[in-house]
């Protein structure tokens, strides 16, 4: 018997609402979803280079990624994890309130891979995450480590 290896998400945001919401609408996934959360990009770089009390982090077949956040904002994470040779292929998803014209150019020229506008309705809010694990998990071949 085979087992299923669960998709590991990192989902960097500071908003708990948010957080929780992207966790209901993947309780019902076609796929097994294992999703941690940072709340800055401190904590995230950390996770994602395995450092302090991340040292035993999963690496994220997927990182959702909010563009403004504490310490360290999402668009300098973009630019760090693009920049780093073993994390640039991971792929990242930026679910941001913001749909300035200026930081979605921005991250596309930081190599992000797709730029989602979070919608402020609960119900579309679902939806977003619902297409989001419909895309990323059901029809994209992901890159494995």
């Amino acid at each position: 018997m085979t087992s299923v290896k669960a998709l590991q998400v990192l989902m960097v945001e500071d908003n708990p609402d948010d957080v929780d919401l992207t966790r209901e609408a993947l309780k019902d996934a076609k796929v097994v979803v294992d999703m941690e959360v940072v709340q800055d990009g401190v904590e995230a770089m950390a996770f994602l280079r395995r450092e302090g009390p991340y040292a035993h982090a999963p690496r994220p077949d997927l990182i959702l990624l909010d563009l403004n956040m504490p310490r360290k904002d999402g668009r300098e994470v973009l630019a760090e994890i693009k920049a780093d040779p073993s994390l640039r292929r991971i792929p990242v998803v930026v679910l941001t309130t913001s749909q300035a014209e200026e930081d979605i150019m921005r991250a596309y020229d930081l190599h992000v891979n797709c730029y989602i506008a979070k919608p402020v309705d609960f119900e579309q809010f679902i939806k977003v995450v619902k297409a989001i694990e419909g895309f990323w998990f059901s029809v994209v071949t992901l890159p494995r480590e």
